[in-house]
């Protein structure tokens, strides 16, 4: 279902998009941002993770007023309780849901209006490197197959030119494609 209005194309406040598009181009520093999770094992495969506030557009951000809670967990065939998905399938939430905002957004910058949209995605992964049984074997993902349906007002040359461009500018595609480093410590 789209939502389509002269001022809010998908749904989309086209006008404070652009608002802040220029504010970030004459204050730079407005662009960063620093999203933050804690999570606590609750037994076996099960963990719960809570994410509230952030900082970003130059300061801490406390609108939400109720943190989100995200359970996860391993099926059983993986010795889990099926509490809530694991983590490489909540990796393939994460990219999805990062090509909509991005596909939705840039459609509704370019005047494009959505009737629908949908992805489905699929992960290959082979439990040798998870299972420490094979240096040869990644502990990852080896691939994704990534496949996108939409409905839109625009042709497919069009279509194309937005899909590409959503996939150069999406933060979770470029964390999936590239190395990211991260700095593991010990607290107390």
């Amino acid at each position: 279902m789209s939502t389509n209005t002269k001022k809010q194309p998908n749904g989309v406040d086209v006008d404070r998009l652009v608002q802040t598009v220029n504010a970030i181009k004459d204050n730079p520093d407005l662009a960063k941002f620093r999203f933050r999770a804690s999570t606590k094992w609750l037994g076996g495969g099960h963990s719960s993770t809570t994410i509230q506030g952030f900082y970003g557009a130059g300061q801490e951000d406390n609108s939400r007023a109720t943190p989100f809670v995200i359970e996860g967990d391993e099926p059983p065939v993986l010795l889990g309780q099926n509490a809530g998905p694991n983590a490489v399938e909540s990796v393939l939430q994460a990219l999805a849901s990062c090509l909509t905002v991005g596909f939705a957004y840039n459609a509704a910058a370019q005047g494009i209006n959505l009737k629908s949209l949908e992805f489905d995605l699929e992960g290959q992964l082979d439990l040798h490197g998870f299972l420490g049984l094979s240096e040869e074997v990644r502990p990852g993902y080896k691939g994704i197959r990534l496949t996108y349906r939409t409905d839109c007002d625009a042709p497919p040359d069009k279509i194309e030119k937005l899909w590409a461009h959503v996939q150069k500018t999406s933060p979770v595609l470029d964390i999936v494609q590239n190395p990211v480093q991260v700095k593991i410590e010990r607290a107390g």
